[in-house]
C-alpha cells in the first residue's frame, strides 16, 4: 500500500477553509494512488486557543456533515484519511481523530494524553481505549502529538494489531528533536510503521516545526521533511513485515522477536501510578 503523510498549514478558527484544503489534499494524494493519507492534528479547526469557549465554537459531532463531505473525497479515489478536529459531545470538548473512507466513518479516537499546551489546557480527557480500526488492506491505531511521547499507548496499539500508527501532531517549534526521535523509535519498538503529519505555519504566537515523517518497522526513516515546508511524503509499503515480528539477522545465531521476547510478568509496576 502506498501511505501519504501530509505536512501542511491550517487555517485557524476556519472550518470551511479547511475542509477545502482537506479535499484538495485528498485529491492530490489520491492521484499518486495512495491507499492511506495521514494528516495533521486538528486539522479542520487549528489548535492554539485561549479559551475551551473559543475551541467549542469549531467544534463538531462525528455526524456532521463535513465527514460526509470527506468520506465522497476518499471514495472518488478508494482510499482512506485520519485527521484532527475538535469533537463537540453534549456538553463535553475532545481533541480527536477521525479514520474516514469510502462508506464513512470508520472510527475515531480522543487524545488521552493532554499537555498544557493550546486547546489541550480546556478540552476533556479522551475516554476511547487504544484499538485498532481496518482500511482492509492494513490495521490502523490512532494517536495523537503527545500521546507518542509515552511508549506504553503505541504498545498498546501494536499489541492489538496495529500495522501503522497514524499520529497527526502540532509539534510546535523547539519540538523538532521530538519530531526526530520518537516516530523511529515507537516503531522500531513496535516493529511497525509509523506515520506523524506534523503540521507547519504560525497560529496566535505559536509557529510549528514540520518534520514530518514516515517510518518503518525496523526504525528506518522512509520519508522525512526536514522543514517546515507543506508537502506530502510518500511511502510504499508492505504490511507484512509489520506483521511478521520475528528478524533473524545471522540464521540460528542472532534472532529476534519483539513480541514474543517480551517478559510481560515483570512489567506490573507500569501500572503503578506516580509516587
Amino acid at each position: 500500500m502506498l501511505i501519504a503523510c501530509v505536512q501542511t498549514d491550517v487555517v485557524f478558527a476556519d472550518i470551511e477553509a479547511n475542509l477545502k484544503r482537506v479535499i484538495e489534499l485528498i485529491q492530490q494524494a489520491g492521484d499518486a494512488n495512495a491507499d492511506l493519507v495521514v494528516m495533521p492534528e486538528c486539522m479542520l479547526s487549528g489548535y492554539a486557543y485561549d479559551s475551551r469557549e473559543a475551541g467549542l465554537a469549531q467544534a463538531i459531532a462525528l455526524d456532521d456533515d463535513v465527514f460526509d463531505q470527506i468520506s465522497a473525497a476518499a471514495a472518488t479515489y478508494d482510499l482512506h484519511v485520519t485527521l484532527g478536529f475538535l469533537e463537540k459531545n453534549q456538553d463535553k470538548l475532545y481533541n480527536s481523530a477521525a479514520m474516514i473512507g469510502p462508506q464513512g466513518v470508520v472510527g475515531h479516537y480522543r487524545k488521552i494524553h493532554l499537555p498544557h499546551l493550546g486547546i489541550d489546557r480546556f478540552v476533556d480527557r479522551g475516554d476511547i481505549p487504544y484499538r485498532t480500526l481496518s482500511t482492509g488492506t492494513a490495521n490502523v491505531g490512532l494517536a495523537i502529538c503527545y500521546d507518542s511521547s509515552f511508549p506504553e499507548p503505541m504498545r498498546v496499539l501494536a499489541l492489538a494489531g496495529a500495522d501503522v500508527i497514524a499520529l497527526g501532531t502540532n509539534w510546535p517549534n523547539g519540538a523538532s528533536h521530538t519530531a526526530t526521535v520518537v516516530p523511529p523509535a515507537r516503531s522500531m519498538e513496535n516493529h511497525l510503521f509509523f506515520v506523524a503529519a506534523n503540521r507547519v505555519g504560525e497560529e496566535n504566537g505559536f509557529g510549528f516545526c514540520g518534520c514530518s515523517s514516515i517510518c518503518g518497522p525496523d526504525g528506518a526513516i522512509l520519508a522525512k521533511s526536514d522543514d517546515d515546508s507543506e508537502t506530502i511524503l510518500y511511502a510504499e509499503v508492505d504490511v507484512a513485515n509489520a506483521r511478521n515480528k520475528r528478524i533473524e539477522r545471522t540464521k540460528d545465531a542472532h534472532v529476534i522477536d519483539r513480541f514474543k521476547d517480551r517478559c510481560p510478568q515483570f512489567y506490573g509496576g507500569i501500572l503503578d501510578p506516580p509516587s
